[in-house]
């Protein structure tokens, strides 16, 4: 019954986004409000289908229905209820599905916002999501379709992958990838408008900005978090290894960044908007092709679950979307016309430019670095690979050159400058900056890569902090309030102007932590017997020996090994080597002490028959800066997201100078 009512529902949306995408096209072409509207009522029908094939899939794995065929491939009686629940996204088909059900809810959400909002191009909007849902629905209702009638059910299943059960940061790590890839399909849709309409003026470009942050929020938030997981579950130490799936996040993720800044100078200027929209249809276009490497089991990747036959299907339709948006913006791009230019080269908007081409250059940098390696095995038949050592030769240069640039943007006026304005804005953060360098040289620091990322951090701080605090002092020294209401302010009126600075100052601790903890790691590798210590640092590490630990699902050999320092006893970590019934091979699970300064990082490599522990320990500096960090673009990302109050401070200011002033105040950073 499940299976059958699944596939209805599946068959249900496809219908519903076929339909919906071939009234709202009709509607923009014709302008017919009714078409519209019906369109509008197909969007929901498409996500209601979705969605409720997912419940019923949930449905289906919770009750252990194994005459439905993707509940035979990873359902298990022995998995416990939080990893049955979390199996939907634990291969293939159910990605897929729970991918249709994150489009629905964006489809749907955005249908509702705009409900009043931009009639000239919505028809063509709302064509063009349902027309990528289209895809997605027929994916799931065919090539992936994880509701096919089992014959003959298996008593019990195999359970999901392993490395799925492993930590329980896989509840939220992929859902945050697929709300941030999936997302991209909204920003993408209202480029399209904007294009076939022919416009886009202010109000569009609001929406487009909102709708792109949300998507760049959670996609933040997949990258972050896959970090995480890595680094608390793989047991290599790191967080980080340019895996080609890895890179796939990475890509959209970039370039999404530069359309956020792009867009903050057509808001401003006038300026780049074609520019723009041709960033937002890469960044969609990125997601497909980051899809198709997770899904098509042509790179072999930790990260890669799955080996499927759907490939060519996502390469065909990222080929015909590839091919669409080039004619689209070949055929129309000429109608966003600028509304001004760049007067000069030392102002703000000619950095957001420079800013803009270095995270393209990253972009290309990370997109060749993966992708070669399989062009040259396609064409040539040999097997090569592009690993580590190209990615950071390449991307450290580009990544210091951004954090700086990051600085010099928003130290500079928009408009034109002179040399004495110039020069009084530049000047002053390059005291914090070396200040800041040759504090890392003091301490130690030595690698070239590292001070100069030091001096970058240090300038762009400098910036940062002055342009964040800038109308909080402007209030203060006009008298118009005191401490507090100053800085009640940077939430009020100036909330996204002041989000985006506290992005900035997570950005420059991420950057900090990154530079510092991949240059000072410590690494140990030996082999102690009960009773034996060895030295990490001023640690030191003592074994006492292992023991076993059964579980439903797996069985742990768990290690129990003392921290100490300086006579003092920290505690006792346990990395563990877990045995899942359906592997042959155990899967390791790091220990990990953290402090504010440094982590003690444990990893069990082997148990021999006498017991003697093979351990490899890292200690890792200033790591937890990495996720505080990241964890404050986050905020940043929400407080700029929030809707803009309209500038009313103006009105009692006189003169353009003011008015200017004013619109400095509550202005975003990006």
């Amino acid at each position: 019954m499940i299976a059958w009512l699944g596939q209805t529902l599946v068959l249900l949306a496809l219908l519903a986004a076929a339909v919906g995408s071939v009234l709202g096209f009709t509607a923009g072409i014709k302008r017919n409000e009714a078409a519209l509207q019906w369109a509008r009522r197909m969007a929901y029908l498409f996500a209601a289908g979705m969605i409720g094939a997912n419940l019923l899939m949930e449905l289906a794995l919770l009750t252990h229905d194994f005459s439905v065929s993707y509940v035979a491939q990873v359902g298990s009686r022995a998995t416990p209820t939080w990893v049955t629940m979390v199996s939907l996204w634990s291969s293939l088909e159910g990605s897929i599905l729970f991918w249709g059900a994150i489009l629905g809810v964006y489809v749907a959400g955005a249908t509702w916002w705009s409900r009043n909002r931009h009639p000239e191009v919505m028809p063509w909007a709302m064509g063009t999501m349902l027309a990528c849902a289209v895809f997605f629905a027929f994916l799931i209702a065919g090539p992936a379709n994880p509701f096919q009638l089992v014959p003959n059910p298996p008593v019990d299943g195999p359970g999901p992958n392993a490395l799925l059960q492993n930590h329980i940061l896989m509840v939220i790590h992929p859902p945050s990838l697929y709300l941030g890839y999936v997302g991209m399909t909204v920003p993408f849709a209202f480029a399209v408008a904007g294009l076939l309409g022919g416009r886009l003026g202010p109000d569009l470009l609001k929406s487009l900005r909102f709708w792109l942050l949300i998507p760049w929020t959670f996609l933040t938030i997949g990258i972050v978090l896959g970090g995480w997981w890595a680094y608390e579950v793989l047991g290599w130490g790191g967080y980080w290894a340019w895996d080609p799936v890895e890179n796939a996040s990475l890509l959209p993720w970039l370039t999404a960044t530069a359309a956020v800044h792009s867009i903050l100078v057509v808001e401003r200027k006038g300026l780049l908007k074609g520019w723009t929209v041709t960033l937002v249809l890469a960044t969609f276009l990125l997601t497909i092709l980051g899809t198709f490497m997770t899904r098509s089991g042509v790179f072999n990747s930790v990260h890669s679950f799955t080996q499927s036959d759907i490939g060519p299907t996502f390469l065909a339709f990222l080929a015909l979307g590839l091919v669409f948006s080039v004619l689209l913006l070949a055929a129309r791009v000429g109608v966003l016309e600028s509304e001004g230019r760049i007067e000069d080269v030392k102002s703000r908007e000619s950095f957001f430019l420079v800013q803009n081409l270095i995270f393209v250059g990253l972009t290309f940098t990370v997109l060749l670095g993966t992708v070669f390696p399989l062009v040259v095995e396609a064409v040539q038949g040999v097997q090569i690979s592009v690993g580590e050592p190209y990615f950071n030769r390449m991307a450290i240069p580009l990544g210091v050159t951004l954090l700086f640039v990051m600085g010099v943007g928003p130290a500079l006026p928009w408009g034109r400058a002179t040399k004495a304005e110039a020069a009084k804005a530049l000047l002053p953060p390059l005291a914090t900056a070396s200040a800041l360098s040759a504090t890392g040289a003091v301490l130690g620091a030595r690698s070239f890569w590292l001070l100069a990322n030091l001096f970058a951090a240090g300038y762009t701080l400098h910036v940062t902090t002055a342009e964040m605090l800038l109308p909080v002092r402007r209030r203060m020294q006009g008298g118009r309030s005191g401490l507090g209401g100053a800085l009640a302010s940077l939430l009020g009126a100036g909330r996204r102007r002041f989000g985006a600075y506290v992005a900035h100052l997570g950005v420059v601790v991420v950057f900090v932590s990154v530079g510092v903890s991949s240059t000072h790691k410590v690494t140990a590798e030996t082999t102690l017997a009960e009773g034996e210590s060895t030295r990490l640092g001023a640690y030191t590490l003592t074994y006492l020996g292992s023991e076993e630990r059964v579980e439903p699902h797996r069985r742990s050999t768990v290690a129990k090994v003392r921290l100490d320092r300086g006579g003092e006893t920290l505690g006792v970590l346990e990395p563990r080597m877990n045995h899942y019934f359906t592997m042959r091979e155990p899967i390791g699970t790091p220990a990990v002490l953290t402090t504010g300064s440094e982590d003690v990082y444990l990893s069990m490599m082997s148990i021999d028959p006498r017991g003697r522990l093979g351990l490899r320990a890292f200690l890792e500096p200033m790591m937890v800066w990495l996720w505080i960090g990241s964890g404050i673009v986050v905020l940043g990302s929400l407080l700029a997201m929030w809707p803009r109050r309209a500038l009313a401070a103006s009105s009692v200011r006189s003169g353009a100078a003011g008015a200017e002033r004013a619109r400095d105040e509550l202005e975003p950073a990006a």
